[in-house]
């Protein structure tokens, strides 16, 4: 009996680079190949650890749909799958006669060790493997010290990242055409038929309409934020797209942007920090985690306002704004001694923006256990901090309905005690 010959092709991965436009990987893939599968699978490792209603899941379907879409426009369409990666490969190769597969690169501990394998099982079928640079403008190797060593100090670096920045071409790439992809109409699967169910909270569209954001940043009662960081998060837009349309006096928004590569930089080369503390003399810190502390904490009921509406803000929306993330990162830690990784793991179960590199490196330096972190004694009080950035309530109020009434809750640990209590703790941990 004759054999059914399999389709030639080549695939390209969709991951974390959501978007048509100026995607690098899926540009290569158009521009080198005769024919291209593309392909999103749902990982089953991450989405074990996720509810069925995450906010990022829907967010994450409904952009893929959209993609789907705009492929179906030329009759074509996306081949979206759910398993174990490995698994999902397997399956690929025994359906398809595969030439190349082209992804982008991630830098994240999980990712690297899962495209390692997978990259290995397709060279092992004789199938080439391309990946390349797309959520960064520079990778783990482009900016390091003279004597090639990673920065772990933020200024050095972002002034390394600039000089090597004006000297680089990071226009988006020319819009490809989607000619050579598979002819072939897969149908696109439900939410709930890949166990998933529509989440209440949705994403805001991004806007770079940033004219002031130097200066309303810091205002949380104003929305002065570009909401861009989820956007980034899933590749919904490029980072050389957002620079290409920002300004020249938007030194400070560009300073975010570089923030966020830094983290990458140092998760890149200190994987260790997921679990553990950058600085190995922190190691010593007697935490004391009180589980209802804890827990008035994740639910805003601390009787600090500016924690208290920050977090409720994030478990409504999945957003909390830039500078009470700060303060109510800071309160764990240092009011409440709270390890920086309880709070860590609530915000990488709650945050639609949600990245582990920043997330990380953020709740270490909130810690003071982290690289360039703030020192061990830098202990924000909460109350000057909502005096100095929401004077008149706007903020806690609308997150805090019973503000200024009997039925909001007493502050749980007194400040000057507690800032006190902290530095003791802290000094009497810290290895020397």
């Amino acid at each position: 009996m004759a054999s059914i010959s399999k389709p030639q092709l080549s695939i390209f991965w969709f991951r974390r680079d959501l978007r048509l436009e100026d995607n690098v990987g899926l540009f290569q893939a158009l521009q080198n190949c005769k024919t291209v599968l593309p392909i999103f699978i749902f990982d089953a490792n991450i989405l074990d650890e996720l509810a069925a209603d995450d906010a990022r899941l829907t967010f994450i379907h409904s952009t893929l749909d959209t993609i789907n879409q705009r492929f179906l426009k030329h009759g074509r369409s996306l081949l979206v799958l759910k398993g174990n990666p490995l698994d999902v490969w397997n399956q690929l190769v025994n359906e398809y006669e595969i030439q190349s597969v082209y992804f982008n690169k991630d830098y994240e501990p999980y990712a690297r060790e899962r495209d390692g394998k997978v990259s290995d099982f397709l060279r092992d079928q004789n199938i080439s493997v391309h990946s390349f640079k797309d959520q960064v403008i520079f990778e783990e190797n482009e900016i390091v010290k003279p004597n090639g060593l990673p920065y772990s100090i933020y200024t050095p670096y972002k002034n390394k990242w600039l000089e090597l920045f004006q000297l680089t071409d990071t226009r988006p790439l020319a819009r490809p055409s989607f000619s050579p992809l598979f002819e072939k109409e897969f149908a696109f699967p439900s939410l709930e038929s890949l166990g998933f169910r529509k989440s209440s909270i949705q994403v805001h569209p991004f806007s770079l309409n940033i004219e002031n954001y130097a200066t309303t940043r810091d205002v949380p009662s104003i929305d002065g934020t570009s909401y861009l960081s989820p956007h980034l998060r899933f590749g919904t837009v490029s980072p050389r797209q957002i620079i290409a349309q920002l300004k020249p006096n938007d030194a400070t928004f560009l300073s975010e942007l570089i923030w966020r590569e830094f983290f990458m930089h140092i998760l890149f080369h200190h994987p260790r920090v997921v679990q553990h503390n950058f600085k190995p003399a922190y190691d010593g810190i007697k935490w004391i985690n009180n589980e209802d502390d804890f827990a008035k904490w994740c639910d805003g009921k601390t009787g600090y306002p500016m924690v208290d509406a920050g977090m409720r803000q994030l478990n409504q929306t999945g957003y909390m704004h830039n500078r009470v993330r700060m303060i109510a990162a800071g309160f764990l830690c240092k009011h409440l001694l709270i390890d920086w990784r309880w709070g860590e793991a609530y915000f990488a179960e709650k945050l639609l923006d949600y990245d582990l590199s920043a997330n990380n490196g953020n709740w270490q330096w909130a810690a003071g256990t982290g690289c360039d972190a703030a020192p061990y004694f830098r202990i924000f009080n909460p109350l000057e901090q909502q005096k100095k950035f929401d004077s008149d309530f706007t903020y806690v109020k609308k997150w805090i309905p019973e503000f200024g009434t009997m039925k909001y809750v007493a502050p749980i640990v007194e400040h000057t005690f507690a800032r006190k209590r902290a530095i003791e703790v802290y000094k009497a941990g810290i290895r020397q």
